[in-house]
């Protein structure tokens, strides 16, 4: 224990309904309050710098890096509470095969007007991450009323996955004469 004369600090503290953390931080001269802002505010600003793709841990060392001294876990508590969290950037998975040699048709669906149903389809495949595997999904929406008229979902992107979806689509609509279907130029 620390001496000022012949009492301690502790004693001094008790005499004067001061804490002891209270006196310290009295002695080292800054308040906790402008230090928790400083923190706040520099997390705030490297969040925006590395457009939100840092996570606690790294933030931590950046923050130690610019000499704050800072615990992973309050890091970890002011961005939770000021909802800075990471955001998490998926690897683009391609889906179309534009180049290959089977011939490619004019695009009717710029030049056409909707003005009712079953006019313009289009199509599209997309895939859904699973937890070991992804599975594929063929889409036919009518543009008129923006619904869903096919599907199919299959494991493999093969070519009876947009024949399905679009068989599927035929025999719940039976479109008139005159339909325009529309996909992008993957081989499907």
């Amino acid at each position: 224990m620390q001496r000022q004369g012949n009492l301690i600090v502790e004693r001094m503290c008790e005499l004067s309904k001061v804490s002891r953390a209270g006196f310290y931080r009295y002695l080292k001269g800054t308040a906790p309050r402008l230090e928790k802002t400083e923190v706040r505010s520099t997390i705030q600003r490297i969040a925006i710098e590395h457009r939100r793709r840092l996570g606690s841990p790294r933030m931590t060392r950046e923050l130690r890096n610019r000499g704050l001294v800072v615990n992973h876990k309050r890091v970890e508590r002011i961005m939770r509470e000021d909802n800075l969290l990471a955001i998490r950037w998926r690897k683009f998975v391609t889906t179309t095969e534009s180049a290959h040699d089977r011939p490619v048709y004019l695009n009717l669906a710029s030049y056409i007007e909707v003005t009712g149903l079953n006019q313009l389809w289009v199509a599209d495949i997309t895939y859904i991450r699973l937890q070991h595997e992804f599975v594929y999904l063929a889409v036919l929406l009518d543009v008129f009323s923006r619904r869903v008229v096919g599907w199919a979902l299959e494991r493999t992107l093969q070519a009876r996955l947009t024949v399905t979806a679009l068989q599927q689509a035929i025999a719940n609509r039976k479109p008139p004469v005159g339909l325009v279907h529309h996909s992008d130029r993957g081989i499907q």
